[in-house]
């Protein structure tokens, strides 16, 4: 499948016009400002890294991207439901078999219940094979009169404290493309060998609800269990239902590491970052003038963008007419970050402003980044019930619209970690003197995963 694509060159058609023959400078962004970028160490280390990356076989291929489009534009039409979640920043550490398969089998699990409550496909998408970048609110960390660069991802430096680990390499980025392609490929085993039989994934699900403390969910899970048994009884074809769909997300980030990865597919002449099926750009990257706002216009990916609180709806449209311009179903979604407190304030005349417009966006909760809390012990956290509260924010504002409520996006982990405060089997904050595993951010664990998952899909059944 790789022969698809030809080297990309420096003037290259733009991915929001259909016409192979338009063209438009790929490398454009990097004439305009730009944020949140390593300083790497050795510039000799970071041409040969690009170069190497530039050679390199794609990860994902522009058919899959094309699919995942329309998937997508499906979602945004309430057609479908998107379900996007895993770790907050991927480590080279942690891509092993074990917590690989821990992440899908939960994604999976959550899609299963969504699926059902919704009576919509569920688009399952993983944060992972390339979430190994993060932005970070300050540049330098001091720890005891130490003041070194701040950790920014293992694709640029090591989280251990020392001169040696925190300096920018950018041979990172070859080994973060090795590691997503060794993860891709599990994911591909995983999905489509026979992991994801639906009536296995639903077996697991009924091992979460004979959990006393998520006894209030047998009775969705009874329902989707009968729903089971009904198919197998009707001789409906397993060996249909025993392979999914699974797409690879991440926030583009490093554009040094995008760009290096940007094929042309020779069927169209059309540009794809074949790092992942989907990009986002975070709401610390996405001014309109931005370099990463400039590049990702340019390429075929379906984009997401996160909106927090202070977002206007002059942003949101200016956001729509650089990166969606041809206003194409499945291009563009916008990822909501408000927190618990303002959603149901600011969200709305988002909305309202975009529906008017004629866009056909999808619209997404990311309710983790909005709640962000320091426990009393000094452990950056959630709230259980604040994140659940922002997802209730959302559902109520798109119901009082008439518009889709459309997917979540959620930081989480398959494993049992204690992170986030709360839940039906409640973390509390002395667990994290054990559990806590994450180097950024504070994630779901597999048991907070599936609670969101029923709460949500009863949200869904009600629409």
């Amino acid at each position: 499948m790789t022969d698809i694509f030809a080297p990309t060159e420096t003037t290259v058609p733009p991915a929001g016009q259909s016409s192979p023959q338009a063209s438009a400078m790929l490398d454009n962004w990097r004439q305009l400002p730009i944020s949140q970028q390593p300083t790497w160490q050795d510039p000799s280390v970071y041409s040969a890294s690009v170069k190497e990356l530039s050679t390199l076989p794609p990860l994902v291929f522009a058919g899959e991207v094309d699919v995942l489009r329309d998937r997508l534009a499906a979602a945004a039409q309430g057609k479908a439901f998107l379900l996007q979640g895993g770790d907050c920043a991927e480590t080279f550490e942690g891509a092993t078999a074990d917590r690989i398969s821990a992440r899908v089998r939960t994604i999976l699990q959550m899609a299963v219940v969504l699926t059902y409550g919704a009576s919509l496909p569920v688009i399952k998408m993983g944060r992972m094979a390339g979430q190994f970048a993060k932005p970070r609110s300050s540049n330098d960390e001091t720890r005891e009169g130490v003041t070194l660069p701040a950790y920014r991802g293992d694709m640029v430096n090591g989280y251990e404290f020392t001169p040696e680990s925190r300096g920018h390499d950018a041979s990172r980025m070859v080994k973060a493309y090795h590691t997503s392609a060794s993860t891709l490929n599990l994911i591909r085993a995983f999905t489509q060998g026979g992991f994801a039989d639906l009536r296995l994934v639903h077996h697991w699900n009924k091992g979460f609800t004979a959990n006393p403390a998520h006894s209030r969910y047998e009775s969705l899970a009874g329902e989707i269990d009968r729903a089971v048994r009904f198919m197998d009884a009707c001789g409906t074809d397993f060996e249909a239902l025993k392979r999914v769909e699974f797409f690879a997300s991440h926030e583009a980030l490093l554009l040094d590491y995008e760009r290096a990865l940007t094929r042309t597919d020779s069927r169209t002449g059309l540009p794809y970052d074949t790092s992942a099926h989907f990009l986002w750009i975070g709401e610390r990257t996405r001014d309109i003038d931005s370099a990463h706002i400039d590049f990702l216009s340019r390429v075929r990916n379906p984009i997401g963008v996160k909106l927090g609180p202070n977002t206007s709806p002059d942003d949101a449209l200016a956001l729509i007419d650089k990166l969606d311009p041809n206003r194409e179903p499945g291009r563009l979604t916008f990822i909501t970050r408000m927190g618990a407190g303002n959603i149901r304030e600011k969200l709305p005349r988002l909305v309202e402003k975009v529906t008017d417009s004629g866009a056909q966006v999808l619209w997404v909760s990311d309710p983790m980044h909005g709640n962000t809390v320091t426990s009393p012990n000094g452990y950056k956290t959630r709230n259980f019930d604040d994140v659940m509260d922002e997802v209730r924010g959302f559902f109520e504002v798109h119901n009082s619209l008439g518009t889709f409520p459309g997917g979540l996006h959620v930081e989480m982990t398959g494993d049992d970690v204690a992170e986030c405060l709360g839940g039906a089997d409640p973390v509390d904050q002395e667990a994290f003197l054990e559990r806590y595993e994450s180097v950024c951010d504070p994630r779901l664990n597999h048991m907070q995963s599936l609670e969101m998952a029923f709460l949500v899909a009863g949200a869904l059944s009600k629409r």
